[in-house]
Order: C-alpha cells, then sequence, then structure tokens
C-alpha cells in the first residue's frame, strides 16, 4: 500500500518540480546562508506572486494547444489603464481594478474571437493583437508613467499577510485555487483540456470549440490582467513598460512544470512550481552578483531541458501504448 502510494506520488506532475526546488534552496543555502533571511524570502515571494499570475495566463492558453503573445501587452495595457483611472479621474481604487479586469477579459476575448473566427493561428493573431493593445498603451500613456497611486494600493504592495508573507500572494493563492477547481472539477475546463487534446474529436462530441477558444484566452485575458495591477502596486507606479518581458517566463514556468504544447495537458501546481523554480535562480545569480542578463539564458535552457525531458516522456508513453 505504501509503495503503490509512493509510486503514484514520484509520478505527479508537481513531484519533479518540487525535488527541484528543494534540492535549488539546498544547494543555494549552502554556499549562502543568509539565503533564507526573512527579507529574502520577502523578495522571492513577491516575484512570485506576480510571476505565477503570467504563468497561469500562458499555461490556461497552452492548455488548448495554442499561444499568447500578448499576455504582457494585455498585463501593461490593464495596468496603465488601472493607474490612469485613478490618477486622471479619480475613480476610487476598487472600480477601477473591476474596470482594468474587464479590460483584459475584453482584449483576451478579441483574441478567442479572431482565431475562432478567422481560423488564423494564435500566433500570428496574438502577435498582431500585441502591437495593438502596447500601441493603446502607448497613446494613453504618451511614453510617461502614472504617478499618482493611491495610498491604499501601495499599502497592499508592501503589506505582509504574515511574517515575510506579502499580501500580494493572496490574490495569486485565489487564482491557483480557482483554476486549479475549473481544470479538474469543472465542465468548462474539461472542455478546455478536451480542445488541447483534440480539437476534431472534442467537437464531435458536442463541445463548442469556437466558445471554448474563447473562455480560455476571456481567462489568460483576466490573469494577465490581474499581474498588471499587481505589479502597479509593487511597483507604486502606472510604468507603460510593464509586460514587456514577460513573455518568456510566461512559457517557461508552464513548460518546467510538464505542460504539453501541443494541449490537453497542463499543471496548475507544477506550473506554480516551475515559477519558484525561476525565482530562486533570479534571485540565486543576484545574491552571487553574476549578470543579471544571464537570467534569459538560463531561461532559455531551462525552457529546452523541459521540452527535452517532455518529449522524451511522451515517447516513453507511446511506447507503452503500442
Amino acid at each position: 500500500m505504501k509503495s503503490s502510494f509512493l509510486f503514484r506520488l514520484t509520478r505527479a506532475d508537481w513531484f519533479g518540480p518540487l525535488l527541484a526546488v528543494l534540492i535549488t534552496v539546498a544547494v543555494i543555502r549552502s554556499f549562502s546562508p543568509n539565503f533564507l533571511s526573512a527579507f529574502n524570502i520577502q523578495i522571492l515571494l513577491l516575484a512570485v506572486a506576480i510571476n505565477v499570475l503570467i504563468a497561469f495566463s500562458q499555461m490556461i492558453i497552452i492548455a488548448i494547444g495554442q499561444m499568447n503573445l500578448s499576455v504582457g501587452a494585455i498585463g501593461g495595457l490593464s495596468a496603465v489603464a488601472f493607474a490612469g483611472m485613478v490618477e486622471v479621474w479619480g475613480v476610487p481604487a476598487p472600480y477601477a481594478a473591476i474596470a482594468a479586469l474587464l479590460a483584459g477579459m475584453a482584449c483576451g476575448v478579441l483574441n478567442g474571437v479572431l482565431i475562432s473566427v478567422t481560423g488564423i493561428s494564435a500566433f500570428v493573431i496574438t502577435l498582431a493583437t500585441l502591437s495593438i493593445y502596447k500601441g493603446i498603451n502607448l497613446g494613453i500613456t504618451r511614453a510617461q508613467p502614472f504617478y499618482g497611486i493611491p495610498e491604499s494600493v501601495k499599502e497592499l504592495g508592501t503589506a505582509t499577510l504574515i511574517g515575510p508573507v506579502p499580501m500580494l500572494l493572496l490574490p495569486t493563492l485565489i487564482a491557483a485555487g480557482v483554476l486549479w477547481f475549473l481544470l479538474a472539477r469543472l465542465p468548462a475546463g474539461r472542455f478546455i483540456l478536451a480542445v488541447g487534446g483534440n480539437e476534431h474529436a472534442a467537437s464531435l462530441s458536442g463541445i463548442s470549440v469556437r466558445r471554448t477558444v474563447i473562455l480560455a484566452h476571456a481567462i489568460s485575458g483576466i490573469l494577465a490582467a490581474s499581474a498588471g495591477m499587481l505589479l502597479v502596486a509593487r511597483l507604486q507606479i502606472g510604468q507603460p513598460s510593464i509586460g514587456d518581458d514577460w513573455l518568456i517566463l510566461s512559457f517557461a514556468a508552464p513548460v518546467i512544470g510538464g505542460a504539453v504544447l501541443a494541449g490537453g495537458h497542463v499543471s496548475v501546481a507544477a506550473t506554480f512550481l516551475g515559477v519558484v523554480i525561476v525565482a530562486l535562480i533570479t534571485q540565486a545569480l543576484v545574491l552571487f552578483s553574476i549578470d543579471p542578463f544571464l537570467v534569459q539564458v538560463v531561461l532559455g535552457l531551462l525552457i529546452l531541458a523541459a521540452v527535452g525531458v517532455n518529449r522524451l516522456r511522451q515517447v516513453r508513453l507511446a511506447g507503452r501504448r503500442a
């Protein structure tokens, strides 16, 4: 019984990333005993709180076998819309946040509608909308940041829940729970995975592929908008460059977490741990005074390694089925 449980445990999607997190922490701590100080933990969790939402916004699109190159542009547009509404129009922060989430959802819905109606690949459509949303961003801001962020929002960016655990982590944990419940328990989540696994078979079984694609992109837009607003709270400024560097990270974490790029298989927990791995490596480079530009190199290598591992896993599974 115990051996059977351990076998199932090691086969779980999140087991490999969790093991990688533990090993990474142990290695970094052996070289830097102060690595697990309260300050370092808080900085790490602040990065995780925002980057997990970025990864989730791409993960839900990978689940349907597509990609969203406009994740960063949607997050950036929603962030400056939020900051602009509170500074220029004096809209209360909660109402501005709701409006920014709706803006992110609208951008996602537009992506989904264009992809499902035209039949053009998501790569091409989201590459085009990336430029559109970024252009609107720069048009709103004139490439100048919004500084009039309310004190309540600034306090959210610096407040803690317990000890070094930042308040910003709370909405991320809620989003993770909702996503897990959606994919594991709700019909809509099963439809998303079914469309990613085999779009033709999903259509024959009565699933509306068009509605499912639009739903996935709408969720992606909401998650990207959430990440953008949390970043405004953390930076305490509505910076028009928000989202410009999200693309690689948004793919890296889900792939490290075992997501199949062809669609049909993703893991919320493993994607979360994938973000933690990236954050640990990034922080280690800072602690050891290594050139921060190497982070991009490391992310690229991690993606290649993760894709290679996933490919081997698929080959083995295909061999067993044969």
